[in-house]
């Protein structure tokens, strides 16, 4: 059997982890062999492939990123984009493919199999964590990380100048990295897409703050909205998939923050500087187990269905029903960290 792989939408630590897992176990214990389609599903369109082999593989368990590099092409807005897929697919005696991704790449899976009956399997990814049947994906935790040390190292900051700043970190629907690297921070006010926001609120948690002699942190998902008001944008042109660049509610709330309270507000944007750097030995475990089980998974035929994290196991999902529904922050879970803000 041959298999092809690829990795896309937005690259993140773990991804090599999953390339490398599932190519040695099917490499030492199957006999596949394997192709690597380039940046996601724009090397499947136009038949752009790399060697994937044992040597191809070694050494890359600790790199973050993806050495098969990643795209957010849509085949669906591609002229005759499932057909090329397919005769690439042909051409390069592809049996079953492996794909990596979030929502938009393995929405792409489901329907190439459902509607087209290409064999497919899919690996959840992304730093966001919000995709439903699996308990975490791999990438999360290395973002929660990389978003935690930098508040810890902006409080101090903060302190020296007694100035308000707020930390805009990535989750477009939903707000996992901003609740778990705001309360591992000790953050003074989250904001997260599942929950509008008051910006009045906002500021007299701030100066409650000032009161204490305590200057504040304030951290917010990218797609943080306010009550009164639509979602921040600096650019409104939209990929493939539809989705708009994010970027700019912190800018906008720091200057809300400054307007209405005379404090001085500064905004820090981690942006993708979240998704690179070597992966945390979370992830590491996790995109190698999901490697070894997606593998598992070509080779008992079992085609159409992702692999998932349920407690300590991985048990096998539809990709389906994988990527319906987005997994977003239950409001009890919000407001127990209520009890830091102001």
């Amino acid at each position: 059997m041959k298999v092809g792989v690829l990795t896309g939408g937005g690259d993140c630590p773990g991804l090599n982890a999953v390339i490398r897992a599932a190519v040695r176990k099917g490499v030492q214990e199957y006999a596949y062999d394997f192709v690597g389609f380039k940046d996601g599903w724009r090397g499947a369109v136009e038949g752009d492939t790399v060697p994937l082999g044992i040597p191809e593989v070694r050494g890359i368990l600790p790199r973050g990123g993806t050495i098969l590099g990643s795209s957010r092409t849509n085949p669906f807005k591609v002229e005759q984009g499932v057909r090329r897929i397919k005769e690439n697919l042909t051409k390069y005696e592809v049996d079953a493919l492996i794909a990596v991704g979030g929502e938009d790449t393995l929405g792409v899976a489901a329907r190439l199999f459902d509607e087209y009956g290409i064999p497919c399997v899919g690996v959840p990814k992304t730093i966001d964590n919000d995709l439903s049947a699996t308990d975490y994906t791999f990438g999360f935790d290395t973002a929660v990380g990389i978003a935690t040390e930098a508040i810890d190292r902006l409080h101090t900051t903060a302190e020296s100048h007694m100035r308000v700043l707020v930390v805009e970190v990535m989750g477009r629907h939903a707000g996992w990295i901003a609740l778990h690297s705001g309360l591992a921070g000790g953050a003074n006010v989250i904001l997260i897409p599942e929950q509008r926001f008051d910006v009045d609120q906002v500021c007299s948690w701030v100066t409650s703050r000032f009161k204490a002699s305590y200057a504040p942190i304030v951290v917010v998902a990218e797609g943080a909205m306010p009550k009164d008001g639509q979602m921040v944008l600096k650019d409104a042109t939209k990929d493939s998939f539809g989705h708009v660049r994010l970027s700019g509610v912190g800018e906008w709330l720091a200057l809300e923050i400054e307007a209405r309270t005379g404090k001085e507000a500064r905004t820090t944007v981690l942006g993708h500087v979240q998704r690179g750097g070597t992966p945390s030995a979370f992830d590491r475990w996790l995109a190698t187990r999901f490697g070894l089980h997606a593998i598992d998974a070509v080779r008992e035929r079992d085609f159409g269905k992702m692999v998932a994290l349920q407690g300590t196991d991985i048990v096998r999902v539809p990709i389906a029903e994988a990527t319906a529904k987005l997994k977003t922050v239950d409001p009890a879970l919000y407001a127990e960290a209520g009890v830091f803000f102001g």
